[in-house]
């Protein structure tokens, strides 16, 4: 075999990132923007690849790391008979919202904690307030309350998620076990998947991104950004049996950052429209067992909370049969107009288009009749605290006759 041909199968088996910084170097072609089938804007070179390096270059420095303390139950320390819980380190990684010091990053970053340090760049940290918090979609907001004068905190742009197709390429950049300012790179998977509280099961966040970048432990927070430097999503979870990125992770969409953040800088708080109801989504044999045919779409209501917008408005829970079927209760087939095939569709569209206070009107079948009730949605109850951390149970130590009894 030749010299030549040697080296083009080499070539031939090189993965698409190193074939594209090959051929940029060949071509001495700098980068440019142009759409190459992207949804939005495209950082891409001559030859339609994406162009990483540039993208890295233009947003590396909008990106921060995030540290925190937390009570640690598996660490105790016994002063004086009396034990205490040791601390421990959480990581993760934020963006840079605006030039007032405003960080952006995930609520399970910040934790229980009122204040954390942000890392910049340039390896200089400085502390930071928890100026807001919403645990139903894993957001928070921080201040830098140092003086940070001399620091170019360069804000990154929030693209819009409601836009984007699946294939798309985009990359994240966090700090993966500590190791700052990495970037990862893939495609955007799939998109509207609900992402589901794995404490408490009580809700879940709707929209969310599934993508193929590389998201481990210390990604939290961090953006997901599309070829043209935009923000589409923030890096929340992935989807393991190991600990480790097994190729399925979650972003939550720039569009509910967008509606989100402003608030929790203005109030803190952020109060999401809340129906009230646990319901199925119909399947064949819950339909034929109501009457309806197989493939019948809509959602029956199984459970209606005390006090919510559904129990008000006078809706019907069902009652499940011998075999945990439900009978007998209203079957939600659409929503303002809008179809119903799943939960997911009532959730996904009052977290998109609602507020507390808005009405919307349900389409029922109730009985086999079609009727449209209107609700008012009221505000979501807060998630209930988190349990206190329990100590670490400690075996009974042997004593020795005649010391003193140990604690």
């Amino acid at each position: 075999m030749t010299q030549k041909k040697y080296i083009n199968r080499i070539i031939e088996r090189l993965d698409v990132i190193l074939l594209a910084v090959a051929v940029l170097a060949v071509l001495g072609s700098g980068a440019g923007f142009m759409h190459a089938g992207q949804a939005s804007g495209s950082n891409t070179s001559g030859t339609g690849l994406p162009d990483y390096v540039d993208l890295f270059k233009m947003t590396q420095n909008s990106v921060v790391k995030i540290t925190s303390t937390v009570s640690d139950p598996s660490e105790v320390t016994i002063i004086n008979g009396v034990p205490s819980n040791g601390q421990a380190t959480m990581l993760g990684s934020g963006f840079v919202y605006d030039t007032a010091g405003h960080i952006v990053t995930n609520a399970h970053v910040v934790g229980q904690n009122k204040s954390v340090y942000v890392t910049l760049t340039d390896g200089n940290t400085y502390n930071a307030n928890v100026v807001g918090v919403d645990p139903y979609n894993d957001l928070a907001v921080v201040q830098i309350t140092d003086n940070f004068t001399g620091e170019s905190l360069v804000p990154l742009q929030l693209g819009n998620s409601s836009q984007l197709e699946v294939g798309q390429y985009v990359a994240a950049i966090g700090n993966p076990f500590g190791l700052e300012d990495t970037m990862t790179n893939g495609i955007i998977s799939q998109l509207g998947r609900s992402l589901n509280d794995e404490e408490t099961g009580s809700f879940s966040i709707p929209d969310v991104i599934q993508t193929s970048a590389a998201i481990n432990p210390g990604n939290s927070g961090g953006p997901l950004l599309d070829m043209a430097g935009q923000i589409i999503g923030m890096n929340t979870a992935i989807k393991t049996d190991t600990g480790n990125f097994a190729g399925v992770g979650y972003a939550i969409p720039s569009n509910q950052i967008a509606r989100i953040v402003p608030i929790l800088i203005k109030s803190g708080t952020y109060q999401h429209p809340w129906l009230g109801i646990e319901g199925r989504n119909l399947t064949p044999d819950i339909s034929l067992a109501n009457g309806f045919e197989r493939n019948f779409k809509g959602v029956v209501i199984e459970k209606i909370s005390t006090n919510s917008s559904a129990s008000k408005a006078g809706l019907v829970a069902a009652t499940d049969d011998q075999e945990g079927i439900p009978h007998g209760g209203d079957i939600i087939v659409s929503v303002d107009g809008h179809p119903v095939k799943s939960v997911y569709d009532i959730t996904a569209y009052m977290d998109d288009y609602k507020f507390v206070g808005d009405t919307m009107s349900l389409g029922i079948d109730r009985a086999g009749k079609m009727i449209d009730v209107t609700v008012t949605l009221v505000a979501r109850p807060p998630p209930a605290p988190p349990a206190p951390p329990t100590l670490t149970a400690f075996p009974d130590l042997p004593q020795i006759p005649g010391f003193p009894q140990l604690p």
